[in-house]
C-alpha cells in the first residue's frame, strides 16, 4: 500500500505539471493544443542537448529548456494561433492548426535529434528503501519534489502577481478583461509562452528518468487531455486534481494488474468514458464545458 501511495504521488505530480500548461492555454484562448505533447518532447531534447551533450549543470540545462519552449510558445501564439483566432470564427480552424503544428514539430525533432531514444545521466544515484515497503530511486524523489515545487510556484505566480491576475481575468471573461484595460493580445502571448514553458519544464525533468524519443508526443498529449477532461476544461485546480487522479489510477492499476500488461490503460479509458457520461464537464468544470 505504501509503495502504491509513493508511486501515485510521483506520477500525479508529473502528470499535473503536464496538464497545467494545456489547461492554461485552453482557458486563455479556447484552443485545444494537440501539439502539447510535442512541446514536452522538445523540452526533453533541449535538456538532453545541454546536459547530456554539452555537459552543463542540470539546472542550467533545465533553465534553457524553459527559455527555449517559452520562446517557441510565444512565436506560435504571435504568428499562428493569434492570427487564426482573430480571422476565423470557426473553432475547427485552431484545432486543425494545432494538429498541423504537432506534425511539424515531429518532423523538426526527427530532423534535428533523430528517432532514437535519448537519455542523460542520473542527477543523483542510490535508492531509498523503507523496510522494503517503499522502494524509490532518489532521482525520482528529487524529480517529484521539484515538480511539486514548480506547481506551488505556478499557483503562487497566478495568484499574487500582476501578470497572473491579468491571465486569470482573461481566462474568466476575455471581453470584460479587455474593457478593464487588459492588453489581451500581449497576455495571450504570455499565457501561451507560460503553458509551453511548463511543458518544457516537465519534459526536462523527466528526461533524466524515462529518457525521450520522437514517439512520446502523441501519448503525452492523450494523457494531458485525459487529465483536463477529468478535472474540467480550463480549470487550473481541475488540471492538478486530474493529474493526481490519473497518477493514482495508473499506480493502482500497474500494481494490481501488472501481469495483464496494457489492460490497465484499457480500464482507465473505460472508467474515464463512464465518468464523462455522468459528468461531462469534469470535476470542477462549468456545466457548459
Amino acid at each position: 500500500m505504501e509503495q502504491i501511495l509513493a508511486n501515485g504521488i510521483y506520477l500525479g505530480a508529473q502528470y499535473a505539471m503536464i496538464a497545467l500548461g494545456l489547461t492554461l492555454i485552453f482557458a486563455l484562448m479556447n484552443v485545444l493544443n494537440f501539439a502539447h505533447g510535442q512541446l514536452y518532447v522538445l523540452g526533453g531534447f533541449v535538456t538532453y542537448t545541454f546536459y547530456g551533450q554539452f555537459g552543463l549543470p542540470f539546472v542550467v540545462a533545465l533553465a534553457m529548456s524553459c527559455l527555449t519552449l517559452a520562446i517557441v510558445g510565444a512565436l506560435l501564439e504571435r504568428y499562428l494561433f493569434g492570427p487564426v483566432i482573430r480571422r476565423s470564427a470557426r473553432e475547427e480552424s485552431t484545432m486543425l492548426l494545432a494538429a498541423a503544428i504537432a506534425f511539424l514539430l515531429d518532423a523538426i525533432i526527427l530532423l534535428v535529434f533523430g528517432e532514437k531514444q535519448r537519455g542523460v545521466p542520473k542527477i543523483v544515484d542510490g535508492v531509498f528503501n523503507w523496510d522494503f515497503r517503499v522502494i524509490m530511486p532518489y532521482d525520482r524523489i528529487l524529480i517529484c519534489f521539484l515538480a511539486i515545487l514548480a506547481i506551488v510556484a505556478f499557483i503562487s505566480y497566478m495568484q499574487f502577481t500582476k501578470t497572473g491576475r491579468a491571465l486569470r481575468a482573461l481566462a474568466q471573461d476575455r471581453t470584460a478583461a479587455q474593457l478593464m484595460g487588459v492588453d489581451t493580445a500581449r497576455y495571450s502571448m504570455i499565457g501561451f509562452a507560460l503553458g509551453a514553458m511548463l511543458a518544457g519544464l516537465v519534459g526536462g525533468l523527466l528526461v533524466t528518468i524515462t529518457g525521450v524519443n520522437l514517439g512520446m508526443g502523441g501519448p503525452t498529449s492523450v494523457k494531458a487531455f485525459m487529465m483536463v477532461m477529468i478535472g474540467g476544461a480550463g480549470v487550473i485546480s481541475g488540471a492538478i486534481a486530474g493529474g493526481i487522479i490519473l497518477g493514482f489510477m495508473e499506480a493502482i492499476g500497474l500494481a494490481v494488474l501488472s501481469q495483464y500488461g496494457d489492460i490497465t490503460y484499457l480500464l482507465i479509458f473505460i472508467s474515464l468514458m463512464i465518468f464523462l457520461a455522468i459528468r461531462p464537464q469534469g470535476l470542477m468544470g462549468k456545466p457548459w464545458g
